[in-house]
């Protein structure tokens, strides 16, 4: 009886790992490969278009370009080799560099951090696109259904991105399920179409063999590079992959790619292929033309579900991304909405928000359709790619310990396809590549300058400041110290050792101390979360202060009362009454005078403008509006 109960038990909880395994597998299905799951929607007919045509070497060649594009950059670059290097978990670019810069000789850390910045900032020139070239070449279909339809594809495409960009403060947990349904349903369609047309053109396999690459590029190298543009919009979410690995971990990404999505991905491309080659006038729209006339309207509607489902994972993803960026000092404080009480990574940045859709709004209006945006598309996330190569050299080196030859061999042919595809997307730039290179090149441009002002003032704090525990041991145990009244005092957002500003204003103004004072000095580490047992570090400075280091990971955001509540319990005198605390905060007005030396008079006039428009500290740090107290001063830099 006992034996039978222990297999019972077993078998349940095999059964419920089991049913979370394919949880995950379905969430990273309909999260994670929305924008690669899309590309087929326009990227074989760019292709051919960029070949000067249809003809049986340019489809062969094409689609096995496609093929072993997608085999070499996304299967063995990223689910195999990239995902390795993961930061407790988390991915992305940023994740990557912290990763990086953690083990990297110290002479170098600055030069990776401005690399992962560039990187990110060109990640989010794309991300632009990515909504606009999916919902317009999704709704571009309803042309087949009755051409008088098409001087409503702008229109329509405005009214489904302004409903999704709407939704965002909503957040995603309630759609979220249906996402996985959808794309499993959209995934299955893409491996039927092209099943249907390979049964009837099955030649369309031998381009299975890179010998028809192979020769295709040597045939017409010129035709071939440029050719290799529009083959790279075949990979454009491969970056996606790696930093949506926090939300659902390696194995169901890699189970779901390996599965489903690349299997159906290459025989709706081989599909494709074989109907341009069996009807030539296809090739106008050839993903719609390959579905049955009674199919046309649902795949319409199916592809413009998946295409939403893509631009939602890149909202999100950009969300994520700006969250990061904050905590590793590369932007200032911005308003971050959590909308799940489950789920820590369901959160909404209104800014980034408003600023993506008025982005978005301007490429669907200026562009017009998926031909337009196609020809702008790729530039920025290609140069994304070679940065995340480059940046893995350091893992596999500084980290991963791989002796040189064994880097080389395999970083050196990775960076080699990533740079040939960056120069191949760089004739895109004049067709519109600039608009991506821009928004990035000016994003790159904000997050160097706040990361370097904030530099400054720490440096300036830190040469024209006190040390805190001399201050205190001055202050306290001297013949006159200031009167104690009763309550606690908390200073947040200091310098670790130092005196902060809003201390020295209430001594200044109120010439009194509470009887408990905290000094908290946060830093951001390296790795995503912090636990709670290594958050705080705390310091008895006497006469009830107290100074206290807190770590923060960069996927986290501070919440004094929380953190508070930590340093209690290393405090046996002392315990935290929300009623009985006032909370200092220094709001210093940064004045750009063209004398720092280390910025030019623009930057600093950007950084004091960026300054001005931050977040409140209060709102940021989750205080009780009615226990904060701001005390300002003037800081010239």
């Amino acid at each position: 009886m006992h034996d039978r109960s222990m297999s019972s038990s077993a078998t349940q909880t095999l059964q419920k790992n089991s049913s979370a395994a394919t949880g995950l597998v379905l969430g990273a299905i309909g999260v994670v490969f929305g924008d690669i799951g899309t590309s087929p929607l326009y990227t074989l007919r760019e292709c051919l278009k960029a070949a000067g045509g249809v003809s049986q070497i340019n489809v062969f060649g094409i689609v096995s370009l496609i093929l072993w594009s997608i085999v070499v950059v996304v299967t063995l670059k990223y689910v195999s080799f990239v995902m390795r290097a993961d930061n407790e978990g988390e991915g992305g670019i940023l994740a990557l560099t912290a990763l990086a810069s953690g083990v990297a000789p110290a002479r170098l850390r600055n030069v990776l951090l401005t690399l992962g910045v560039f990187g990110a900032a060109m990640f989010y020139g794309d991300s632009m696109i990515t909504p606009a070239i999916s919902v317009i070449s999704a709704v571009e279909g309803v042309t087949l259904v009755d051409a008088k339809l098409t001087a409503w594809i702008v229109p329509i495409s405005l009214v489904i991105l302004t409903g999704l960009f709407k939704l965002q403060k909503r957040g995603t947990a309630a759609v979220g399920k249906l996402f996985g349904p959808i794309m499993v349903l959209w995934f299955a369609t893409l491996a039927v179409l092209g099943l249907l047309h390979i049964a009837s053109h099955p030649a369309i396999v031998a381009a299975v063999s890179p010998l028809y690459a192979i020769g295709f590029v040597a045939h017409a190298p010129g035709t071939a590079f440029v050719v290799l543009g529009s083959v790279f919009l075949a990979l454009t979410g491969g970056e996606a992959l790696y930093a949506d690995m926090g939300h659902f971990g390696k194995r169901p990404i890699r189970a779901a790619w390996l599965i489903l999505v690349l299997p159906s991905l290459l025989l709706n491309y081989f599909g494709q292929g074989a109907l341009v080659l069996e009807r030539p006038k296809a090739i106008a729209q050839p993903f719609f033309e390959s579905a049955p006339d009674w199919a046309l309207v649902p795949l319409v509607v199916l592809a413009t579900a998946a295409t939403i489902i893509a631009s939602q994972a890149v909202i999100s993803g950009a969300f994520s991304m700006t969250k990061q960026a904050v905590q590793l000092g590369f932007l200032p404080r911005i308003p971050v909405v959590h909308t799940s009480t489950e789920e820590m990574g369901q959160i909404y940045v209104p800014f980034i928000n408003i600023s993506l859709y008025a982005a978005v709004v301007f490429l669907v209006v200026f562009f017009k359709s998926s031909d337009n945006l196609a020809a702008a598309y790729g530039i920025a996330v290609a140069s994304t790619m070679l940065l995340t190569t480059l940046l893995m050299y350091f893992i596999t080196h500084c980290l991963w310990h791989w002796k040189p030859i064994a880097t080389f061999v395999v970083i050196g042919p990775l960076a080699l396809v990533d740079a040939v595809f960056v120069s191949s997307n760089v004739g895109k730039v004049m067709d519109g590549g600039w608009f991506p290179l821009l928004a990035g090149g000016a994003l790159f441009t904000i997050m160097t300058t706040w990361h370097r002002g904030r530099e400054l003032m720490v440096d300036m704090m830190k040469s024209g400041n006190i040390p805190l525990a001399d201050l205190i041991r001055s202050l306290c145990g001297g013949s006159h110290p200031p009167p104690r009244i009763d309550g606690t005092a908390v200073f947040p957002g200091g310098v670790e050792g130092m005196t902060p500003s809003a201390f020295m204003h209430n001594l200044k103004h109120n010439r009194v101390m509470h009887r408990t004072n905290i000094f908290l000095a946060g830093s951001t580490e390296n790795v995503p979360h912090v636990p709670d047992d290594h958050k705080t570090v705390v310091e008895d400075l006497g006469h009830g202060c107290y100074s206290v280091s807190v770590k923060h990971g960069f996927m986290e955001i501070p919440n004094i009362p929380t953190i508070l509540q930590l340093v209690a319990k290393q405090i046996p005198e002392w315990e935290y009454e929300p009623a009985d605390t006032s909370f200092f905060l220094a709001r210093d007005t940064v004045i750009a005078t063209g004398q720092s030396g280390a910025m030019s008079l623009w930057r600093e006039k950007l950084f004091a403008f960026l300054g001005r428009n931050a977040a409140q500290a209060a709102e940021y740090y989750s205080l009780p509006a009615n226990r904060v107290v701001e005390m300002g001063g003037q800081i010239n830099l």
